[in-house]
Formats: structure tokens, C-alpha cells, sequence
């Protein structure tokens, strides 16, 4: 029998396996969170606090590029896993290529609308007097690379899903050191300010797209990909967005989040609250992203061996995943509430910005060693192809808890409301997952004594 690349994802020892796969997927989105880290850095020191506030007003579009991206991607992902698992490789194949197209082609459409109604987007996303230049000046820029950053958001979850963690992390780092070297000089150097840093990025993200296009064209993917595949297959289409409706769901609400909180910290803070917003938002991408990187790493292992009938590597590819990701949850904890002051003044010397981002991210972030259940849980749903519960976990800390708390406790508690509504939404949404996964992991023990598998290692 033909052995194919993607076979060690049901053979390997889970934790083996999961450091494979994860490690790589940690580096590339450590990196890509410390590029958001350095251009927020470079904008507010380069440039000033209110141009951070211009670039939180003009992030909830970005977040609708990638949820996009990552509705695609991730559904691919759980429909090429599977049918690798099971055997069924040509539908893998469609899957991708299906994938890959549909992703460029709503790219273009959001490069074109965006273009339009660009004044209209940045007052809906709470775009004051005093911010909505600088970010008009930065989002104009970013539009042109929109399809680039959807096709590559796309293409790094199937690339993952065929257990090709090392080539996602390379089109990352290529992306994001390239972005991190031209932002002082498009900033500084050429003195293009905020649109410099919008430039910086369009020209990263290109690369990241052209790495990842030689690499499906040069047939380095072990998914054979052909012109044929290209043509949008709207039945597998249908099965990629309903599996990845709830990572839409997740990165739309974390847009919805963010015009929300722009427009209720304007009411409540002022400007400078939405720049604080911003700094607390990095620090939480950075020190948040190994966690996203576990669970890349645990995406294939759950759908492979799921459809494979393994249920027992399924299990401990569940717990192993939740173990690492509590882990470096609770350093981030540690790190953001003993030494908040030290980050917070990488990106700023306003001593009033600095206080306000201070005390906000304490109160932020207590119950952020509970979040690893969260992800874990969404994506092991995802993963297996079961799209309710993965939409409903999908939905829970964002808009079923965070956005009513954002919209409530502010009346009684004023801004400090607004940063308390994040622990609490974290804890509500923890509490739903973990009992809708203790249940999947019965059924999952129960599906494992029925099935005839031969010894393996686990």
C-alpha cells in the first residue's frame, strides 16, 4: 500500500506529535503576534498614542479579512484531515483547491467594497474627529493587500492540515520578519508615518502569498492539486463554511467586539481609552498566540485520527492539548500581572495612556488561565466536522457573554465596567465548554470500546 507523508498523523505518539506539529505553528504565530507587537511599538512611538487609537479603529476590518480567511482555511482544514484519515484523497484535493479559489476571489471583493465605502466603514467602527485620519490613511493601504492576506490564511490552515507545520511557519516568518525590517524605514527613514507601516505590511504579506503559491504550483504539497480542483465546488463549499462558520463566527464577533468596544470606550474614556484598548489587544495577541498554535497542531491530529476511528489517540490528543495550553495561559498570567507597567511602556511615554493601560489589563486578564478549555474545545468540534456545537462554543464568550456584559456593566461601573466584562465573559464561556467536552469524551471512550483497532502506539 502507498505510504503518503500524512500517515504518521494516526501512528505518532500523541505528544510527540502534537510538539511536531505545534511548536512550528507557535513560532510562526508568535511571530506574526510580535510583528502586531513592533508596528503598534513603531506607530506609537514613530508616529504617536492617537495614531494607536487610528490603528484599533481600523483592526475590526482586518478581523473580518481574517475571519474570513480562517472560515475557509479552518473548514478546509477539518474536510482534508478527514478524508486523509478515511482514505479519500481526490476529495481532499477538491477541498483545497476549492478552498484556495473561493478564498481570492471574496479577497477581491472586500479590496473593492472596502475601497468604496472606506469613510463609512471607519465611522461604524467608532472613527472620532480626531482618529478617523489616521485611520483612513492606514486602511487605504491595507485594501490593496486584502486578497493576499486571505488566500495566505487560507493556505496555512490546509497546509497544517496535511501535517505540513514547518512550511505554514516559514510563510509566516517570511511575512513578518520582512514587515518588522521595512517598518522604520517606510516609518522613519522615508518619514511615511502611519501609512508607511500600511505599506510595510501589504508588501510582507505579498511574499508570505508567493511562498505559499510556489509551494502548491511546484507540487511540494503532498495534496496534487489541479486546475481542475480550482473551479469552486459549491457542495464541498457548503460542507467548508458550515464547519468553519464558528471560527467566522469567533473572528466576525471579535470585529463586532471591537467596533463595540471603540465606540463604548470613545463614550466612556475618550481617545485615549481606544489607544489603551489597542496596547492591552497586542500584549493579549502575543502572549495568547501559543496557545492558537497548540490547537493548529491538535486541528489535524483530532480530524485525522477521528476519521481514521482512532478514538483513543482522539481522547489523548484532547487532553494532552488542554494540559499545554493551561500551562502557557497561566505563565502569560503571571507575566501581564506582575510586569504590565514594563510592556505597556515599550509602546508609549504618555504616563497617561500608561496608567490607564495598567490598571485595565489586571482586571483584563484574571481569568485568562481558564481560556486553553475554550480553544481546545471549539476546535476539537471543529475539527470532527460537528458544526453546532462548535458554532454555539464558537459564540459563547464573545457575543453571548462579552458583548451584552461590554454593553451592561459600563452603566454601573463606567470604564472599569467595560474592562471587568472580559474575565467574567472568560469565565461564563469556560463553564459551557467544559461541560459539552467532559460529555464528547464519554462518547468518545464509549466509540473506542466498540471499535476493533490493532495495538498502537499512543
Amino acid at each position: 500500500m502507498k505510504k503518503h507523508q500524512d500517515d504518521m498523523l494516526g501512528t505518532m505518539s500523541i505528544g510527540k506529535l502534537l510538539a511536531k506539529l505545534s511548536v512550528p505553528a507557535m513560532i510562526g504565530m508568535l511571530v506574526n503576534a510580535l510583528y502586531n507587537v513592533v508596528d503598534t511599538i513603531y506607530i506609537g512611538r514613530g508616529v504617536g498614542p492617537l495614531a494607536i487609537g487610528g490603528l484599533t479603529i481600523s483592526f475590526p476590518f482586518q478581523m473580518i479579512v481574517m475571519a474570513i480567511g480562517m472560515t475557509i482555511g479552518v473548514g478546509a482544514a477539518s474536510v482534508i484531515s478527514r478524508n486523509l484519515g478515511s482514505g479519500n484523497r481526490d476529495k481532499a484535493y477538491r477541498a483545497a483547491g476549492t478552498a484556495l479559489s473561493t478564498a481570492v476571489i471574496i479577497g477581491i471583493m472586500m479590496m473593492i467594497g472596502g475601497t468604496i465605502y472606506l469613510d463609512q466603514i471607519l465611522l461604524l467602527f467608532g472613527a472620532s474627529d480626531t482618529l478617523i485620519g489616521y485611520a483612513r490613511e492606514y486602511l487605504s493601504v491595507i485594501l490593496i493587500g486584502i486578497p493576499f492576506i486571505s488566500f495566505t490564511m487560507t493556505s496555512n490552515n490546509i497546509v497544517r492540515s496535511e501535517g505540513k507545520a514547518v512550511v505554514a511557519m516559514v510563510s509566516m516568518l517570511l511575512g513578518t520578519v520582512l514587515n518588522i525590517i521595512l517598518d522604520p524605514v517606510f516609518i522613519f527613514a522615508l518619514n511615511m508615518g502611519i501609512k508607511g507601516a500600511a505599506i510595510a505590511t501589504v508588501i510582507s504579506q505579498f511574499i508570505s502569498f508567493s511562498f505559499l503559491f510556489f509551494f502548491f504550483i511546484t507540487r511540494r504539497s503532498s495534496l496534487q492539486i489541479k486546475l481542475s480542483h480550482l473551479i469552486p465546488n459549491f457542495h464541498l463549499l457548503k460542507e467548508i463554511t458550515a464547519i468553519g462558520l464558528p471560527a467566522f463566527v469567533r473572528q466576525a464577533g471579535g470585529s463586532i467586539l471591537a467596533v463595540i468596544m471603540n465606540n463604548v470606550l470613545i463614550f466612556y474614556g475618550g481617545d485615549l481609552a481606544v489607544s489603551a484598548y489597542g496596547i492591552i489587544n497586542r500584549l493579549l495577541m502575543f502572549t495568547l498566540m501559543p496557545l492558537f498554535g497548540i490547537v493548529q497542531g491538535f486541528q489535524p491530529i483530532a480530524g485525522y485520527n477521528y476519521g481514521a476511528k482512532k478514538f483513543n489517540r482522539v481522547q489523548k490528543a484532547i487532553k494532552t492539548s488542554i494540559l499545554a495550553t493551561t500551562v502557557l495561559s497561566t505563565f502569560s498570567f503571571l507575566v501581564m500581572m506582575f510586569i504590565p507597567d514594563i510592556l505597556i511602556k515599550m509602546f508609549t511615554t504618555d504616563k497617561e495612556l500608561i496608567t490607564i493601560s495598567v490598571n485595565a489589563i489586571r482586571i483584563v486578564i484574571i481569568a485568562i488561565p481558564l481560556i486553553g478549555v475554550q480553544i481546545v474545545g471549539a476546535t476539537f468540534f471543529q475539527s470532527v466536522g460537528k458544526a453546532i456545537p462548535s458554532l454555539i462554543l464558537g459564540m459563547s464568550r464573545q457575543i453571548i457573554f462579552l458583548i451584552p456584559l461590554v454593553l451592561i456593566i459600563p452603566h454601573f461601573l463606567g470604564l472599569k465596567g467595560v474592562w471587568l466584562a472580559f474575565p467574567v465573559a472568560d469565565i461564563g464561556s469556560t463553564i459551557i465548554t467544559l461541560l459539552w467536552l467532559l460529555k464528547e469524551l464519554k462518547t468518545l471512550g464509549l466509540l473506542h470500546l466498540k471499535t476493533v483497532e490493532p495495538k498502537e502506539t499512543i
